[in-house]
């Protein structure tokens, strides 16, 4: 049972921060749209395979009215390793027309209005304010939050929804972007699903109750 997890979370924070450093955005991309493209892309995908296909996509689609405009059969075989490519192209392409028509061509910059765009949901929404933009709505919640938040006894839940509130309590408001980032990390490097490397991972060292 952790008694403080506000300084709990604080103490994680310094330890990831003190090992990783600064870390970036997994997704490459130039501008605010293409870091949508990315992240749509990347939903049960993984963020190598997503700069893959991006690489070659954005060279493609190098603006807005590019993707409003694509015709959707050539743009599904341009995302088609990434999984659920048709409904992905859909949503993309009817994002794109979506910002041209109700925000002049420029990506909202609200959780609301972000969320009306066809295939965002929350954690999208969140990357794209928190990266994109640098404003704290939300709490990214993808799989490596999901079971370490579990692990580090943050959360006892499964689902994203009631994970991001039980993490927006604890976790300071400035540091809701790099919390995601450094747990993303944390699970890419070291804490993996499959044959996680308890003996070199930071937390479990100084936190006992992390690997358990």
């Amino acid at each position: 049972m952790v008694k403080n997890k506000k300084k709990y979370v604080s103490n994680i924070m310094k330890v990831l921060e003190k090992n990783f450093g600064h870390v970036k955005c997994a997704l490459n991309f130039s501008t605010t749209f293409e870091l949508l493209v990315a992240v749509i892309l990347s939903a049960q995908c993984t963020d190598e395979r997503v700069n893959k296909v991006t690489e070659n996509l954005f060279n493609i689609y190098k603006n807005i009215k590019d993707y409003a405009s694509a015709d959707i059969l050539e743009f599904e075989n341009h995302i088609r390793s990434v999984g659920f490519f048709r409904n992905k192209a859909k949503n993309i392409i009817m994002s794109a027309q979506l910002v041209i028509d109700v925000y002049n061509g420029l990506v909202p910059q609200t959780m609301e209005e972000l969320l009306k765009l066809p295939g965002v949901a929350r954690k999208t929404a969140s990357v794209v304010l928190g990266i994109g933009f640098g404003k704290m709505e939300g709490i990214a919640v993808d799989t490596h939050v999901i079971r370490i938040s579990n692990l580090l006894k943050l959360t006892e839940h499964g689902n994203p929804m009631k994970i991001e509130i039980d993490l927006m309590k604890i976790v300071p408001k400035e540091y809701w972007v790099k919390f995601s980032s450094y747990i993303q990390t944390l699970g890419r490097r070291v804490c993996k699903a499959k044959n996680p490397n308890h003996a070199i991972c930071p937390i479990n060292k100084i936190f006992p109750l992390a690997g358990k």
